[in-house]
């Protein structure tokens, strides 16, 4: 059985199709969500989001958010969100050097301004994590032979 698959940033739609498993990291553990799930209503915390189907299994990064599940569809609303195979590297890490640079500036750690080179540091390590830990340039599909659709979710 299949569920609905949304993930929705502030300024776009970045996932819409009918899957077999996602996997989520709630602020209390992983989810994975299954078709038919009971409804729930959760925090996201930053992470990787694994959405498989059809054998495919695909990698988001997100910043944070919502889920909501119902039993025929989960919508997650993030913060930010991004499909791994979108990760541009050099873009990562410069990002991720500046936002490092910032930190070392001596900026006073109870500002606005240290909050958010620290958040800039941790989307950014993310990102740059995400995009190495498969070992490429430019991240892919990976594809899993169609039995292992809904079986283990490699977490």
């Amino acid at each position: 059985m299949t569920i609905r698959c949304e993930i929705v940033s502030q300024d776009r739609t970045v996932f819409e199709r009918d899957v077999d498993i996602v996997v989520i990291p709630g602020t209390d553990g992983e989810m994975g969500i299954l078709g038919n799930h009971s409804p729930l209503l959760s925090t996201i915390r930053l992470g990787v989001i694994k959405v498989r189907y059809e054998g495919v299994e695909e990698l988001f990064t997100i910043t944070g958010g919502l889920v909501e599940v119902q039993p025929h569809i989960v919508t997650i609303l993030a913060d930010a969100a991004e499909n791994v195979e979108e990760i541009d590297l050099s873009r990562a890490e410069e990002a991720r050097q500046r936002a490092a640079q910032r930190l070392e500036e001596g900026i006073p750690a109870d500002t606005d301004a240290y909050l958010a080179a620290e958040a800039a540091l941790r989307r950014s390590s993310l990102r740059l994590d995400a995009a190495r830990r498969l070992g490429r340039t430019r991240a892919r599909r990976t594809e899993y032979p169609a039995s292992q659709g809904t079986g283990d979710t490699g977490t």
